[in-house]
């Protein structure tokens, strides 16, 4: 009798032991799962690794296809945000530009944020007028992967890459004179694009800075074994071109009406904002041809705004947009003596290409 009631009281032991083994475990492992999972940390590019791995040829072809699925519809473009830091004694002057975009079916979509403007880094601190990131984002989990400082590096390859487009489809393939107004570092990049789409051609060079322009005639001309020259003005560039790439500040119009050829094609890239302009009103009226990267952002940013403005166009009078060109829909040059007008704000499809590319 002792020795059933022992044998039952060990059994019961034993049971409670276990069960108290198993409720632990069961505890431990709901903590765990219970954990709030994270994601990796986003990969860091520096500039130089950027510089290094990247051209302007790599993101032709990806931006055209971004344009086309643009005109589509197949990219989600939200509105650029801006935002203007006043001159004050702690900061400034300067602005600053949030874009970005997905291409449908991408596995990626990008956020990019550029400083320009900051002048006073250039006159007082050695430093040049502006930065930027990129942000790539896993389309699948939402996610940042990498983080690009890219300090306009990638900006201005895809600007370079817009007006590569821009000249393919709205000029002769042969025999071009292209003159560039503005001569910096998206001049640079215009201009091998160019020669990625056009590799006969002829240069010429005009900026407010003499030697700077001299500078970049020189340098282009050794690049890309092009003859270039410099012109003593603006109006002596137009009267020669019959492609014109401007790319400034946009602080005052950099060519007349009256200066300009039959047959030019203008390629507008140094408006973005509504405090810029760089063609006068009656150009873009008297276009045959005003051809906008995006018209909901070239009427508020770009040189279609102050047309508008001054009540000498409206969003009727745009023939097309960049990407119905590269989709067939709309024709670009079709003679010798059309006068067409590119207007490229930058589009976040085209920071969403770019970035993609990077990324892979």
């Amino acid at each position: 009798m002792l020795l059933s009631r022992s044998l039952k009281k060990s059994q019961v032991v034993r049971r409670f032991t276990a069960s108290y083994h198993a409720s632990t475990a069961l505890a431990a492992s709901t903590t765990t799962t219970n954990e709030t999972p994270t994601f990796p940390a986003p990969r860091l590019f520096s500039y130089e690794q950027i510089k290094s791995n990247l051209t302007v040829n790599d993101a032709i072809p990806s931006v055209e296809e971004a344009f086309g699925a643009l005109a589509k519809g197949k990219v989600d473009v939200p509105m650029p945000m801006h935002i203007g830091i006043e001159e004050s004694e702690n900061a400034g002057p300067g602005d600053c530009h949030i874009k970005g975009g997905y291409v449908f079916g991408a596995k990626t979509f990008t956020v990019k944020l550029a400083c320009v403007s900051f002048y006073k880094n250039v006159t007082e601190r050695g430093l040049p007028a502006g930065s930027g990131v990129f942000v790539v984002v896993d389309a699948v989990r939402g996610c940042p992967l990498g983080i690009f400082q890219e300090n306009r590096f990638m900006t201005d390859l895809r600007t370079g890459a817009a007006g590569a487009v821009a000249l393919k489809y709205t000029t002769p393939e042969d025999n071009n004179v292209i003159g560039f107004i503005g001569t910096g570092a998206i001049a640079r990049n215009m201009c091998r694009a160019a020669a990625a789409v056009r590799k006969n051609f002829t240069g010429i060079a005009y900026g407010l800075d003499v030697e700077g322009a001299k500078i970049f005639a020189d340098e282009m001309s050794a690049e890309l074994g092009i003859p270039f020259s410099v012109a003593s003005s603006s109006e002596d560039l137009c009267g020669q071109s019959n492609v014109i790439f401007t790319q400034t500040t946009g602080s005052d119009f950099v060519l007349n009406l009256n200066h300009l050829k039959k047959g030019t094609t203008i390629i507008a890239s140094g408006t973005d904002q509504p405090t810029k302009q760089e063609l006068p009103n009656d150009v873009l009226a008297s276009a045959d041809k005003y051809i906008s990267d995006l018209t909901k952002q070239t009427s508020r940013v770009g040189e279609l705004r102050g047309a508008i403005e001054a009540n000498a166009m409206t969003t009727d009078d745009v023939y097309c947009e960049l990407g119905e060109l590269v989709n067939g829909t709309k024709a670009g040059r079709e003679n010798d003596h059309e006068l067409i007008v590119v207007d490229l704000t930058g589009t976040g499809a085209q920071d969403a290409a770019i970035g993609q590319v990077r990324w892979k």
